[in-house]
């Protein structure tokens, strides 16, 4: 049977992956002002082509700024359980290393979030925040590593 030891910097881990909870609420917030601004009601999830396309100019831009923000959150929704999984993971073994790629995480997924709605043809903005990606693989690379080790123990 193989003992877990949980190392003294986990506590970094920790606040890095609470970080990944803000981030997300503040992602809901700004699909809620998207939506107002754009007036899109509830249960709509997205303004429809035909919406954005017959639309007055300005009117259309907030509805194409509302479907990148409700893009951006839900694009964090589909990627928060890995990252949060493989952080928590890969800081038993690599507690510096997870914490500061959850940090890096976090904060290029708000990069990301602001720069899908700053007006770029197609949300191209986003690409600004792609180093969350990175730190996702680097992190699911290093909790397989970890999960290895502790196995093989």
């Amino acid at each position: 049977m193989v003992s877990l030891e949980i190392p003294a910097e986990y506590g970094y881990v920790l606040l890095a992956a609470t970080s990944t909870f803000f981030v997300g609420s503040w992602l809901g917030g700004r699909v809620t002002s998207f939506r107002k601004a754009a007036k899109v009601p509830y249960p709509y999830e997205y303004a429809s082509y035909e919406q954005v396309q017959t639309a007055s100019p300005p009117a259309s831009k907030a509805m194409l700024q509302f479907n990148c923000a409700q893009r951006a959150h839900q694009n964090f929704n589909e990627n928060h359980v890995s990252a949060l999984g493989a952080m928590l993971i890969a800081g038993l073994k690599y507690p510096m290393a997870a914490a500061v790629l959850g940090g890096v995480w976090s904060v290029n997924r708000v990069v990301y979030a602001i720069g899908y709605t700053n007006g770029a043809e197609g949300g191209k903005g986003r690409y600004y925040g792609v180093l969350w990606m990175l730190a996702h693989y680097v992190m699911i690379g290093m909790a397989g590593k970890a999960a290895w080790d502790l196995a093989m123990a």
